[in-house]
Parts: structure tokens; C-alpha cells; sequence
């Protein structure tokens, strides 16, 4: 499938990928958020919508950080744009350079969400918890209190570099 996938067709891949309900409801509540920021954005909103429903697709296999790896090889396996696939594999926090992604347990690459697309995706979900909407200073709060000041810092650069070509606060997107 070198098409990006409709909607439906995402929700599909979830459910055969065995995704539970509550991580599709997630999907769901990401997309509603990054369709948003699309628009606002200018971005690729067909490619926005198929990531931010896919993006969670490794939870089928891990509820753990190697959720995005999992995800990406699905992906791959299912034949999908790479597109879907780097957002997929990038969509963790507000991106991890390699060094971190070491320390982390990750195969050692950039996950750091390079396209107006990835960030959107990744950004998106950090506005979600489980299926509601919620502020960007929460994850960062969540981020200090485990002692991670980088991250931290590149969830608050990432929401004031989306923010500002938004023209807006994407908490009130």
C-alpha cells in the first residue's frame, strides 16, 4: 500500500493489528487534535489524519517505549508510505536524539520528528491523555518529575515552534 491509507481503512489496520479499544479511542482523539493543527498549520492533513490514527499501532505488541519501533515495523510489513512509517517511529514525547534513545533501551537511532507532519502527530498525542485533551504543561510537569529536563524542553520547543505557525496556543486549539 504506497497510497496513504483513508480513515476507515486506519481503523481496519488497528483492529486487525489487534489494538485494544482504548488505544483506538486514543487514535481517535489524536487525530481529532492534529487534523486541527493541520489546517492551521498548512500541512499534509490526509497524511496527518492516516499517522495520528496509526500512530499507537504497536500497542498491539507493547505498552512500552518500544511501542513506536514495534509500530514502524508493522508498518513496514503492511506496506505503508514511509511516510506513516517515520511518524509512526518519531512520534515518542517531542522526539529522542540517539544518545537518549541508548539509555532508553531503543535500537540507538534519531527518533526526533523531522517533517511539519511528524511534529504534528507527535505533538498532537502529547495534548492527549488516554481520550481527553489536556494542557502541554502537564507532560512537561510529568517530564520533570522523572527527572527529565531535556525532554521536558523539547516538549515546550516543540509546542511554542507549532504554536507560533499556528498563530496561536495550541492549548486552545
Amino acid at each position: 500500500m504506497t497510497v496513504i491509507p483513508t480513515p476507515g481503512q486506519c481503523l481496519q489496520l488497528l483492529k486487525e493489528a489487534g489494538c485494544p479499544e482504548e488505544v483506538i479511542n486514543h487514535c481517535k482523539a489524536v487525530r481529532k487534535v492534529a487534523v486541527r493543527i493541520a489546517k492551521k498549520a498548512h500541512a499534509n492533513i490526509e497524511l496527518v489524519e492516516a499517522g495520528a490514527l496509526l500512530h499507537d499501532i504497536g500497542r498491539s505488541k507493547t505498552q512500552g517505549i518500544l511501542h513506536g519501533v514495534e509500530g514502524a515495523k508493522i508498518a513496514t510489513q503492511l506496506g505503508l508510505p514511509e511516510s506513516i512509517v517515520n511518524i509512526i517511529e518519531r512520534h515518542l514525547g517531542a522526539g529522542i536524539p540517539k544518545e537518549e534513545s541508548i539509555l532508553l533501551g531503543l535500537p540507538p537511532k534519531d527518533y526526533m520528528p523531522l517533517t511539519l507532519e511528524e511534529k504534528i502527530v507527535a505533538h498532537a498525542d502529547n495534548l492527549i491523555e488516554n481520550d481527553h485533551e489536556h494542557r502541554i504543561e502537564i507532560e512537561v510537569e510529568k517530564a520533570l518529575q522523572k527527572g527529565q529536563t531535556k525532554h521536558a524542553e523539547r516538549l515546550m520547543a516543540l509546542h511554542r515552534e507549532l504554536s507560533l505557525r499556528c498563530g496561536m496556543d495550541l492549548n486552545n486549539i
